[in-house]
């Protein structure tokens, strides 16, 4: 079972909500997920996504592999919370 971090779109046509979660590679976008790990507004002005990042980390240790997009985003997060801590 090859497990992805990737996001999942809930949000209607003009106010975009997305889930980020942990999902099988081959379900569908916005099929069932093992994990709800934070969401994503991309509208929001300031810190657009809140993740749980205990979890992130559990998640890519047993060998879930982030899409592109999450990468990146995983990245900003850690940048943000290292000053914070």
């Amino acid at each position: 079972m090859a497990l992805k971090i990737r996001l999942t779109k809930v949000g209607s046509v003009h106010q975009p909500l997305y889930r980020v979660v942990v999902a099988e590679a081959r379900s569908r976008r916005d099929g069932a997920a093992v994990e709800n790990l934070g969401t994503y507004t991309p509208k929001t002005k300031g810190n657009p996504i809140t993740l749980n990042m205990e979890r992130v980390e559990y998640w890519l240790s047993k060998g879930a592999k982030p899409t592109n997009t999450m990468h990146a985003m995983i990245k900003k997060a850690r940048r943000a919370a290292a000053p914070a801590a």
